[in-house]
């Protein structure tokens, strides 16, 4: 009976090995799409935030704090989907990216250092600090869009 057992449990464990590993192997369309849509919700969450920060949308620290947890979350789920395999699918993303990883991985540790510092802002409740980390935010993510996204026509 144990032996049974023992074979059941090995044959569960290399069925999900198996598994894992075909779900790791994505197609870079489909990873494309994911990456696509984590930064359409980095910019949903971000847009109020910047608006705030802009005096344009009133300060609300609730949202603040809100969507600061959000983006610390969305701001490391793209970069897995920069995938080399993804260079040729059609997007925004520039041959850049896949020319220098280096800097590519630099501005992305550069935006989730600044997401973070805005979530600890926002925990603090000083307006004036927590504008300043969104202004970081933002130039983390123009930064990034300025060297590695095609630009918009």
């Amino acid at each position: 009976m144990n032996k049974k057992l023992l074979a059941a449990g090995a044959a569960l464990v290399l069925g999900a090995g198996f598994s894992l590993s075909a779900l790791a192997q994505a197609k870079p369309d489909v990873m494309v799409k994911q990456r696509q849509a984590a930064m359409t919700l980095q910019g949903k969450y971000f847009g109020p935030l910047a608006g705030m920060a802009q005096g344009k949308v009133p300060f609300n620290a609730n949202v603040v704090a809100r969507n600061a947890e959000f983006l610390g979350a969305l701001s490391q789920m793209p970069w897995d989907g920069f995938d080399a395999s993804t260079s040729g699918v059609k997007s925004a993303a520039l041959p850049a990216i896949w020319n220098d990883m280096a800097k590519f991985k630099s501005a992305q540790e550069l935006l989730q250092g600044n997401v973070a510092k805005l979530v600890a802002a926002s925990k603090g409740g000083n307006e004036g600090a927590i504008k300043a980390a969104i202004g970081d935010v933002g130039k983390s993510c123009g930064g990034c869009h300025d060297n590695f996204r095609e630009k918009k026509q």
